[in-house]
């Protein structure tokens, strides 16, 4: 019998909700820690080195396969989120609201890098396509994602400015992309020499941003009501959601005849939501005093059952590969 074994970010993830819970005052409105400071530029940084990290010419050479990159990204940027739009209509309070703009937050957001790129490793997928469609997804989501949230937020918030939040998203997250791309030729071996050590950074501010963002919204009271049956409802809510976009995209594989590999790509990188562009986004586009842990908590329910249930298929699809022919045959044709 295997071990279940437990990711350690997720644990750390848990562990910055309890600190928040019962040590709210080192992340709250009052806190003498400059904790807004250090998470912007944090951020900044975090978009530096994945710039570093992106090359124009891998992505330049994997253009030509337009029907698995336009699947990925219509997965990614419009099926999650019209899976989303029908529960609209079942919201009725301000609390069924904010919950219902949490999921298509999520499902607004771009795939995640790294992630995807480990799980098509793993799987036997199409390597080059992953890393093309994950890096691509990161920049489509700077203008699809803000377009998504303002069509709903504004019903709750009133004004809702997009030029100040491009502006945002410009100076904070797209510039320093570009510079990062700008000086990749000087420190881009260096940034994929250490790649390993420099994601224990971007994690490092996506915690202190989830502590913050839970401190204080414990402190306004915002999960005072919320039962232990809301919470089971959200996680089962989370694992359909994963569920129906990785079947539908399987389907669609199918239809277009994709070869495994393709279709093993296509599966991993439009199932996948980035929490990295989630905790940075929600940052920008929620004004000041929105509940932000009410928004993260099905965004992290899914990242997490994203790494489990992607780390046990991607396991079962390299078992299958050692054991059956074709790999490169179409998908209809290779079950």
């Amino acid at each position: 019998m295997k071990k279940i074994r437990f990711d350690p970010f997720v644990m750390a993830l848990v562990l910055a909700i309890v600190l928040a819970y019962f040590f709210p005052a080192w992340g709250s409105y009052e806190s003498p820690l400059p904790l807004d400071a250090i998470s912007s530029v944090g951020i900044a940084l975090i978009f530096f080195l994945y710039g570093l990290k992106l090359s124009p010419e891998s992505m330049k050479s994997g253009l030509k396969n337009w029907k698995l990159h336009l699947l990925i990204q219509l997965s990614t940027f419009l099926l999650f989120p019209l899976i989303i739009l029908p529960f609209k209509l079942l919201t009725s309070t301000p609390y069924q609201h904010n919950l219902w703009l949490a999921f298509l937050f999520l499902a607004a957001l771009p795939s995640t890098v790294a992630f995807s790129v480990l799980m098509v490793t793993l799987a036997k997928g199409n390597v080059a396509a992953a890393l093309l469609n994950s890096s691509l997804s990161g920049l489509i989501g700077i203008l699809i994602t803000p377009l998504w949230v303002g069509l709903f937020l504004k019903q709750v918030e009133g004004e809702y400015q997009l030029g100040h939040i491009y502006l945002k998203l410009l100076t904070e997250i797209l510039l320093p992309v570009l510079l990062g791309m700008l000086l990749q030729r000087f420190l881009g071996a260096f940034a994929k020499r250490h790649s390993k050590r420099l994601a224990y950074f971007d994690k490092l501010i996506i915690l202190l941003i989830i502590y913050k963002s839970f401190a204080r919204s414990i402190e306004d009271g915002v999960f005072v009501s919320m039962a232990l049956s809301q919470m089971l409802v959200i996680l089962i809510a989370v694992i359909l959601l994963y569920a129906v976009i990785y079947s539908i995209t399987g389907y669609l594989s199918d239809r277009l005849v994709f070869n495994r590999a393709d279709r093993i790509t296509a599966q991993f990188c439009g199932s996948k939501k980035s929490l990295v562009h989630g905790t940075v986004f929600a940052k920008i586009l929620f004004p000041a005093g929105f509940p932000l842990a009410m928004i993260f908590l099905p965004l992290m329910l899914f990242h997490a059952f994203q790494i489990l249930a992607g780390s046990a298929l991607a396991g079962r699809i390299a078992r299958q590969s050692k054991e059956e022919p074709g790999l490169d045959a179409p998908a209809s044709e290779v079950k």
